[in-house]
């Protein structure tokens, strides 16, 4: 132990001397004698602390204050130690300073004990941070061990915890930023949930409401304690708010006991006012405690809630008592003067909307204000509260978790009762719905009761109404309101007399003189009036003015705005006293006070339509549809009003607003669908709106109706039948259309509307049937229009259309020619005499030649169609000069009348001009009466582009500078008309300017791309710059998109189909080329007989497609009138179009095999063609001419077997032709036919020269190459064989020509050595199937050779594939591929496709044998 000491008392010395490192080794030296000395640990603590050994002396101090725990000097070290480590060890630094105060509160010594808790917290605030001050300032608070011991010596408490609720806000606000921001950039992330989800989680487990209940327990300034009592509770709320719905319970109680004990010491904060008031669940403000009301209204007079409490307290329908002094719960009086002034309801319903726009989510205030809005009978803004407020509860029961079971079947009553009258009947499901909801709990409801019954009663359920107001009455038997409702559902139900029994009791219990009870009296009054009125509904008891009139009155001296009653007043003086003025000026009363009085408002209408105000019965009507009192609710058996919205339609028909009338008429039929006159109506607006389609169906649906309409009203239907007609006929159904029109005309024959309407939708059938190509049934439209055209003149000769109409029906026959025939002369003649002084057709008969005499002269002849022609165009112009007398009164119908006079003037001309078919420079008669015409029109309507464009036309050939202008002029007007700018075009055209002429046709395909003429003229341009192949395309495009009235596009576009056939000789005889223009021809040829150069070209389709005899027919029938027409003019065309017609009509004749014929037309065609009188003719056309006419008779000759004649004939074309190849072969065929040695010898002389001339000639080599194997003529088959094997691999050889070598070549290989002749045919069949794989010979001849199927398939899929429309395989070949097959299916398939072919025959014999 001596020596423990003397060691320490070494360590001591070296200490007090600064050795450290001395120390710490004493120190180590006896702790190694005693592991448990205190001063050892301590002396070394102290010396490792001045090395600065920091964590060996915290260990040092450690041991030594485990040795002995209440020595001060271990701790003292250890707190020095702390002391230097800033804040990182503040909160062990915490732990040794209390055990040090502990140690000297143990040993009395409360200076040093605060003296180290003063030490600690000073140097806790200056290096610690937030939180660890926070810990820190725990020291000094009650619920620490020192607290006691040094109570008065250190700071209150209450001045600590402000201290630490000054800083958990702001760790807490700092965190829920912190928070906030962190988690609303995470992917669907919404702010709202982000924040309430932070807040509730940062405030569960918040220690800060324990610090401000502390505050107010510890404080002792009530200040203090009443503002933290403030910030508990609203701690508490927001706590509240954020927390799920089953964690609310505890927290709402703590939440309702602050703000009450905050009420109970009626201090001034809102939160705590507005929670105790807005959480009251009361049926109404009469639960509520009335002194808290006045003290909260007291407290915060610019709140908004207390400005609806101050109002609705002040109103008429406030529960609280307004006279003698109020007593609160609390028993302070309030004088009267602060309650007994009542408000006026202008200004409490000012007041009140102020407080409600202050106060946007006070539930309360909104339910006051839709209360004190229902009292005022403003339903649409009671509504909006109605439904603002259930939202705010809703928002509130979210917040508190409250049910507010009693403040929403408040609101709903409030808000279902003003839905009754709101838009009524639209709104009364709904309504139904919330009563019913609120008696499923409350049976006994009498507000809901009420309610329902109105509903039934407005949606006709008389009975059930009774029942519900009956069960309202039971709490008040004695409400007058109530019982007056339901005796009137019993008169409405036609119980009068017993309605009348209860309602006169009624209103001797009305006694109030306020407003509403002047209401109800004057309601009482009416509808005893009512009872009245229906009880005895005689005339004169209805006229008595002691009876329902008296009532009525009397309605009116109580209420004078009472609106049913002026209604009945209204009917009174119209159906009984017949005072039309009284009536209308009680209806307009009436319909003034309320446009619910529909009865009152469809008498205004009905008077108003009469006299054609159609503004103001849109207005009539217009308001009653506002109303909302149309429609019936869904469910309801009473029916709707749909007058209304027909009327509001008809007045939008007549301002032609088509869209807003077709919504109005379909509104009427939704509420009455069987509304024969609504349907009618809609289907006009459809109609003039141009949905056609639509309009049909409306129509259709009014037909149904009709005969109800007929049997309910005794009207007229006809008019449904009209409009479906004229619709019919919009959509181009014509037929229909006139089946519509005659069915009205049987039922009203002199209706001249319709006659009309039936008159031009002939016209119009007659046009689309020309432009259809039906021509016979355009001249029998036309006809049948003149017939009716004949009854309308009867009685109505004065009509512009009339005679416009008759005047195009005229016209139309103009343009079907071969129906010309057919033109009722009898007729229009009778109808151009009727009703007329016959001078007034002399107009203009100095310039055109037709007036008067022209009428007289109509009579029917017999010849050709075209005598006719004149006939129909002189009664047109007859015609259109009727229309300019009847148009004399109206300057726009004249216009047009000379208008339209100048395009027949101009179709006559044009008529004239192609029957002589010449071109003249000078005007004709009908040309320059066409110009007065469009001169005349512009005069009258110079701003019509339509007339500057005929202008144009019939001056184009006159004088082009004032066609030009005119065109340009018409341009300027409307620069959208392809037909204009296409007529510009062509003048260019005419005048040379083919360049303007080009960019003219082409700004008329880009204004239509339809209009057909315009690529016309880019055709002929095509052909002027030399590109027939351009030109093809552009023709054949304009026929494709024009009408069938075109004659310029069906000529150009034959004619040029004619030439690219004669071009491509592989298109020539494919007949899908040939069927178009061949149909065009003969339409053309319907419509312009007298044309005989396009009736040639048709005979020359005619003879390509194979149709021999009806091209025979053609040729004999343009021989016969070119024959007449040279007798006639002796001219050198109509020599050369009949040599020309002559020669095409023997080659006919040849393929009809009528040789004799044929050899005569051709000589007579080469008669006309010989010597110097051919001159009339180009010498190149004579020269084909002649070829033709030689070669016919040739070929004819050798058929007759005139081989001589035959002969010369070939050598006369083999001259004409200068030795062509072709004509040596036929020379060749007729020499070896004649059979003589030297013909024979003649013909092989000739082939030798033809094929050394012309060696691709395959038609010669093949001809050498079979009179080589006739003769046997070895040598000559080797030679022709080389040059007809070269033949076969050239590309320049046709699928028939490489047909004719190959059964060549197999010829000469069955000709072969006896051995090798097998073996020869098989080599040359299979050398041809690979050649020439597509072609069916080959396989054929591999077929014929093979005892195999295979090749006999191929044969017949590649023969099939050859045939037409793909191929020009003929039948016959066909057929033979057929046969070979071997089935029987393909032998009857042989003989159906060439009957007249044996090898079916036989291949059918031997399949059956």
């Amino acid at each position: 132990m001596s020596s423990a000491k003397s060691i320490l008392k070494a360590a001591k010395i070296a200490l007090d001397s600064h050795n450290y490192d001395e120390a710490v080794t004493q120190a180590k030296k006896a702790l190694t004698v005693d592991p448990q000395s205190y001063h050892a640990n301590v002396f070394l603590g102290l010396a490792l602390d001045k090395q600065g050994k920091d964590e060996e002396a915290f260990k040092a101090y450690e041991s030594a204050t485990s040795t002995k725990d209440k020595d001060t000097l271990a701790w003292q070290g250890m707190i020095s130690l702390y002391e230097k480590q800033g804040g990182r060890k503040l909160g062990d630094y915490k732990v040794a300073a209390v055990r040090l105060a502990e140690i000297y509160m143990e040993a009395d010594d409360k200076h040093r004990c605060q003296v180290v808790i003063d030490k600690y917290m000073g140097y806790a605030k200056q290096h610690g941070s937030r939180t660890q001050y926070k810990h820190a300032l725990e020291v000094l608070l009650p619920s620490s061990t020192v607290y006691d011991f040094l109570e008065g010596r250190i700071q209150q408490p209450s001045y600590t915890y402000l201290r630490l609720a000054e800083i958990v806000e702001a760790e807490e606000k700092e965190e829920i930023n912190k928070q906030i921001g962190e988690r609303r950039t995470r992917l669907g992330a919404k702010i709202g949930q982000v924040t309430a989800d932070v807040k509730r989680e940062v405030l569960v487990r918040s220690s800060l409401e324990q610090i401000y209940q502390n505050i107010i327990d510890w404080s002792s300034e009530d200040g203090v304690r009443r503002q933290y009592e403030e910030k508990l509770l609203q701690r508490a709320y927001d706590t509240l708010v954020v927390l799920p719905e089953d964690q609310k319970v505890d927290k709402r109680k703590q939440v309702e006991s602050l703000s009450r004990g905050i009420v109970i010491l009626k201090h001034p904060f809102e939160l705590a006012w507005e929670i105790n008031i807005e959480w009251k669940d009361g049926e109404s403000l009469a639960d509520w405690d009335a002194g808290v009301l006045r003290d909260f209204i007291d407290f915060f007079p610019n709140n908004g809630l207390s400005k609806v409490l101050k109002g609705y307290m002040k109103s008429e329908i406030s529960p609280f008592p307004t006279n003698g002094a109020q007593v609160d719960a609390d028993g302070a009086a309030h004088p009267e003067e602060d309650v007994a002034d009542l408000m006026g309801d202008e200004d409490v319903l000012l007041l009140m909307t102020e407080g409600v726009d202050e106060s946007t989510d006070s539930v309360l205030g909104h339910r006051l204000m839709s209360e004190f809005l229902l009292f005022l009978e403003e339903y649409e803004t009671t509504v909006s509260v109605s439904r603002n407020a259930r939202r705010l509860l809703t928002v509130e029961t979210q917040k508190s978790g409250l049910k507010f079971e009693s403040n929403l079947d408040a609101i709903n009553i409030t808000l279902a009762s003003s839905l009754i009258q709101y838009q009524s009947p639209k709104n009364h499901p709904e309504a139904r719905l919330l009563f019913d909801g609120i008696l499923e709990r409350k049976p006994t409801s009498t507000a809901a009761l009420i309610g329902v019954g109105l509903i039934l009663e407005e949606q006709d359920e008389f009975p059930a109404a009774i029942d519900f107001l009956s069960r309202a009455l039971t709490p008040d038997a004695n409400n007058p309101k109530v019982k007056a409702e339901a005796a009137w559902c019993k008169a409405l139900n036609g119980e009068y007399s017993e309605s009348l029994a209860e309602l006169e009791p009624c209103l001797l219990m009305i006694e109030g003189t306020d407003p509403r009870s002047r209401d109800l009296k004057a309601q009482t009054l009416y509808r005893i009036g009512i009872c009245l009125w229906n009880i005895d509904s005689s005339k004169t008891s209805r006229k008595n003015r002691k009876g329902a009139y008296a009532r009525f009155l009397s309605a009116l001296r109580v209420n004078l705005n009472f609106a049913p009653a002026y209604t009945s007043l209204g009917l009174y003086y119209a159906d009984y006293v017949n005072d039309k003025k009284r009536a209308r000026k009680c209806f307009q009363k009436a319909f003034e006070l309320s446009p619910s009085e529909v009865e009152a408002a469809k008498r205004l209408a009905l008077a108003f339509a009469d006299k054609a105000e159609w503004d103001l019965v849109e207005v009539v009507a217009r308001r009653v549809v506002d109303s909302g009192k149309l429609r019936p609710a869904p469910g309801s058996r009473k029916k709707g009003v749909s007058w209304p919205f027909a009327a509001l339609g008809v007045a939008e028909l007549n301002k032609q607003d088509y869209s807003r009338s077709i919504v109005s008429f379909q509104s009427a039929l939704r509420i009455s669908p069987e509304d024969y006159h609504s349907w009618v109506g809609l289907g006009e607006s459809y109609h003039n709106s141009g949905r056609y389609i639509a309009a049909t169906k409306a129509f259709q649906q009014a037909e149904k109706f009709q005969a109800q309409v007929v049997e309910r009203e005794g009207g007229e239907v006809w008019f449904a039948k009209y409009m479906l007609a004229n619709v019919k006929r919009e959509l181009g159904d014509y037929e229909d259309a006139v089946t519509g029109y005659e069915e009205v005309l049987h039922s009203k024959p002199q209706e001249f509307g319709v006659s009309i309407a039936l008159l031009q939708t002939l016209v119009e059938q007659a046009w689309r049937h020309v432009e259809l190509g039906f021509f016979g049934r355009a001249a029998g439209s036309s006809r049948r229009a003149l017939e009716v055209a004949r009854d309308v003149v009867v009685y109505r000769a004065d009509a512009f259309n009339l005679w416009k109409a008759v005047g195009d029906a005229c016209s139309i026959f103009s343009w079907v020619t071969s129906r010309g025939n057919k033109f009722p002369v009898a007729e229009i003649k009778s109808i151009l005499e009727t009703k007329i002084d016959m001078q007034e057709y002399d107009l203009f008969a100095d310039i055109d030649g037709i007036g008067q005499n022209n009428v007289f002269s109509l009579v029917a002849e017999k010849g050709l169609a075209s005598n006719q022609i004149d006939q129909c165009l002189h009664a047109a112009i007859l015609a259109h000069k009727r229309a300019i007398y009847a148009s004399a009164l109206d300057l726009h119908a004249q216009a047009v009348a000379w208008y339209n006079l100048g395009w027949t003037e101009h179709r006559a001309h044009v008529c004239q001009a192609q029957k002589s078919q010449t071109k003249r420079r000078k005007a004709t008669k009908f040309q320059r009466a066409a110009m007065r015409c469009f001169k005349r029109a512009i005069e009258l309507e110079a701003g019509n582009s339509e007339f500057w464009n005929a202008l144009g036309v019939v001056t184009s050939q006159l004088n082009p500078k004032v066609s030009q202008h005119s065109f340009v002029r018409s341009l300027y007007l409307n620069d959208k008309s392809a037909k204009v700018w296409t007529n510009l075009g062509t003048l260019y055209l005419m005048e040379g300017d083919h360049q303007l002429a080009n960019d003219t046709f082409t700004r008329a395909q880009s204004t239509d791309p339809e209009y057909a003429h315009a690529w016309l003229g880019q055709g002929i341009l095509a052909m002027l710059f030399r590109d027939p192949k351009e030109a093809q395309y552009l023709f054949t495009h304009a026929f494709e998109i024009a009408n069938s009235s075109s004659l310029l596009t069906k000529r150009q576009y034959t004619l040029s189909t004619f030439d690219y056939l004669l071009s491509i000789s592989a298109a020539s005889n494919n007949i899908t080329n040939i069927i178009q223009p061949l149909f065009a021809l003969q339409q053309l040829h319907t419509q312009a007989p007298h044309d005989l150069p396009y009736y040639h070209l048709f005979s020359l389709f005619q003879e390509r497609i194979g149709n021999y005899s009806a091209a025979v027919d053609s040729l004999t029938f343009i021989c016969a009138n070119v024959e007449a027409d040279y007798e006639v003019s002796e001219s050198a065309s109509s020599l050369a179009h009949f040599a020309q017609a002559k020669a095409d009509l023997a080659r006919a004749q040849l393929a009809e095999h009528d040789y004799l014929c044929a050899a005569e037309n051709a000589q007579t065609a080469l008669d006309f063609m010989s010597g110097d009188s051919a001159s009339f003719i180009d010498a190149s056309a004579r020269r084909k001419c002649r070829l033709s006419a030689q070669l016919t008779a040739g070929l004819a000759y050798y058929y007759t077997n005139s081989m001589d004649s035959a002969i010369d004939m070939f050598r006369a074309s083999l001259e004409e032709s200068d030795g062509a190849p072709d004509i040596v072969c036929l020379l060749a065929q007729v020499l070896w036919a004649k059979g003589g040695e030297d013909e024979k010898g003649v013909a092989r002389d000739q082939l030798f020269d033809c094929v050394e001339k012309h060696p691709d000639h395959v038609g010669a080599v093949v001809l050498l190459g079979v009179i080589a194997v006739l003769d046997g003529d070895r040598d000559t088959l080797e030679a022709v064989t080389a040059d007809v094997q070269a033949l076969r691999t050239s590309e320049a050889v046709n699928s028939g020509q490489r047909r004719d070598v190959g059964t060549l070549l197999a010829v000469i290989a069955a000709l072969g050595s006896d051995n090798d002749q097998e073996a020869e045919e098989m080599a040359e069949a299979t050398t041809s199937v690979m050649l020439s794989p597509m072609q069916s010979q080959g396989w054929s001849q591999l077929a014929a050779l093979s005892s195999d199927i295979y090749p006999a398939e191929m044969a017949l899929k590649t023969a099939l594939r050859a045939a037409p429309p793909v191929g020009t395989l003929e039948a016959k070949d066909l057929a033979e591929v057929f046969a070979v097959t071997g089935r029987l299916g393909d032998a009857q398939r042989a003989i159906m496709v060439a009957p007249r072919c044996t090898d079916g025959w036989e291949e059918l014999v031997d399949v059956v044998a």
